[in-house]
């Protein structure tokens, strides 16, 4: 099953679960219960923390849940904070998710120090709800911003490239699959 998040972020092949952690947790953990899928694929766009570039397409299956706040060791957490479904040993880039949009960029870099090079408010959500179902899952993110000041603005500009970037890829790579028979 292909899932993206929805509202200004749709796309022809994939199911809409939500904008956000709590939204998708609710609406893919529905979707689940009804017709467990045998795979989910989150297609959406991210914000870099500087080392992707804008328009880069990262596909991932880790994904954190890290707020801005335990950078400046100003929060704590004893959730577990990190989630991966990668059952190799293929390094992945982490996802981060958070409900909020970073916008200073020289704290978000700090992000880069654990290795997590983007951000996407729903994909930990996919990858939590994926673990709790025993459900393969993994992410294509095309990036349409850095996380600094004008980071909106670029989102918007980028929008509906990134859309047409993302369809095309996951569409050649649906080919691929197809015919080797591969999961992401």
């Amino acid at each position: 099953m292909i899932i993206c998040a929805g509202n200004n972020e749709n796309f022809d092949f994939a199911t809409p679960t939500g904008v956000g952690l709590i939204e998708t947790a609710m609406n893919l953990t529905r979707l689940c219960l009804f017709d467990k899928p045998e795979f989910l694929l989150f297609v959406g766009t991210a914000g870099s923390y500087g080392e992707a570039k804008i328009f880069d397409i990262i596909e991932s299956k880790t994904a954190s849940n890290i707020e801005l706040a335990f950078l400046n060791n100003d929060a704590y957490t004893p959730l577990d904070n990190v989630v991966t479904t990668n059952t190799t040993n293929k390094k992945d880039i982490i996802i981060n998710s958070s409900n909020y949009i970073s916008t200073n960029n020289l704290l978000a870099k700090n992000f880069l120090k654990y290795e997590i090079g983007c951000e996407n408010m729903e994909f930990f959500a996919v990858l939590k709800i994926a673990q709790e179902f025993n459900i393969p899952a993994g992410g294509v993110f095309c990036i349409t911003n850095y996380t600094d000041k004008t980071a909106h603005e670029e989102f918007v500009k980028n929008h509906e490239k990134a859309k047409e970037l993302l369809s095309a890829h996951v569409k050649k790579r649906i080919k691929q699959l197809t015919i080797n028979r591969e999961v992401l």
